[in-house]
Order: structure tokens, then C-alpha cells, then sequence
């Protein structure tokens, strides 16, 4: 499949803005694919760690935004501790979930979820979860 790459989405605000959240700079990465190798969920994953940083290195940043991937991160490290470049696609989810929120876009309606979930569920993981999946 071809894919036409525009420089303005390769230098679009939105992923300067992400490399200044995380800190993180995705053109480093040389795709090895340890980072997925090592991910314990890149097997229900969309988009594995690799590839995710592959669309933000081909400026695609609203697909990787999009990805399921994005919100199925657990943000182990894993994919740091295993990349020879040291880049954090960990901390690159982190901040994908971020801009999305920031935009006022919930993954998860609190309403969506069931009561007897709610009821059941440890306190702490209803407070993680709110962090991570409700703006």
C-alpha cells in the first residue's frame, strides 16, 4: 500500500505539542519491534507499541489517537526498558490520552458502565480508571 506523506503532518503542531508532554521523541525510534516483543497486551492491542510509533513518525497522529491501542496501555515500561534508543512508547500512549481528554472526549461514559461493576470493583482501581479514561 502506498502512503503519501505530507511534510506538515510530519511537523504538525499537535505532534510537536505531544513531544513536549512526554517528553518523547518518536523520529528516534528505528523499529527493532522489541518494544512490542516485550508489551504483555500488544497481543489484543490494534495497533502494536511499534507500529503506533510508526504513525507518529509518518505524522498520522490522529489514527494513533483513534487506536484502541492508545487506552490498553497499563504503562508498564516495559517497552522502555527493552528499546535500545530509549524511547517510551509507554509515555507516548500516556500522552495520546491526554490530548483526548483535553479535548473533552471520554473513552468511557461513567453512565456506560454497569452497577454491579462499580459496586464491585476496588476503590482504587475505580479512581486509576477515572484518571485514565474520563476527562
Amino acid at each position: 500500500m502506498k502512503i503519501k506523506i505530507e511534510n506538515r503532518a510530519l511537523h504538525s503542531e499537535e505532534l510537536k505539542h505531544l513531544e513536549r508532554i512526554t517528553g518523547e521523541d518518536p523520529a528516534k525510534c528505528y523499529q527493532c519491534g522489541n518494544c512490542s516483543a516485550g508489551c504483555p497486551l500488544s497481543y489484543i492491542m490494534d495497533y502494536p507499541p511499534s507500529q503506533m510509533i510508526r504513525l507518529l513518525q509518518l505524522g498520522r497522529i490522529d489514527e494513533a489517537k483513534s487506536a484502541e491501542s492508545v487506552w490498553l496501555c497499563v504503562s508498564c515500561m516495559q517497552c522502555y526498558a527493552r528499546c535500545p534508543k530509549d524511547v517510551s512508547a509507554g509515555t507516548l500512549f500516556e500522552g495520546l490520552r491526554q490530548l483526548t481528554l483535553r479535548e473533552g472526549e471520554d473513552y468511557k461514559k461513567i453512565k456506560e458502565l454497569d452497577m454491579p461493576f462499580l459496586k464491585g470493583a476496588p476503590q482504587q482501581a475505580l479512581v486509576c480508571g477515572f484518571r485514565k479514561f474520563v476527562s
